[in-house]
């Protein structure tokens, strides 16, 4: 039996994946001023290099990629240690 099927019985585990694209301070007046549609500019572009978590433990890294209209994100690499 492989590694992968000797974890089958956890495939339907929820895991939290978080990718920070970016982060802004804002001041009180700023954040009053947002409505829907609002646009925030970051310092983050398509193509940077971001890391990727799980569960609070980083998993690997990717970059930011735009599709249409969509913000995305493509693994440039990814290891879960068994």
């Amino acid at each position: 039996m492989n590694p992968l099927e000797e974890i089958a019985f956890l495939a339907d585990v929820p895991l939290k994946i978080e990718v920070e694209l970016d982060r802004k301070s804002m001041s009180l007046g700023e954040i009053l001023q947002l409505s829907e549609g609002s646009v925030i500019r970051m310092t983050r572009s398509a193509g940077e290099n971001i890391d990727i978590l799980i569960g609070g433990t980083l998993a690997g890294s990717g970059e930011i990629v735009i599709i249409e209209e969509t913000v995305g994100v493509r693994l440039t690499d990814f290891n879960i240690e068994s």
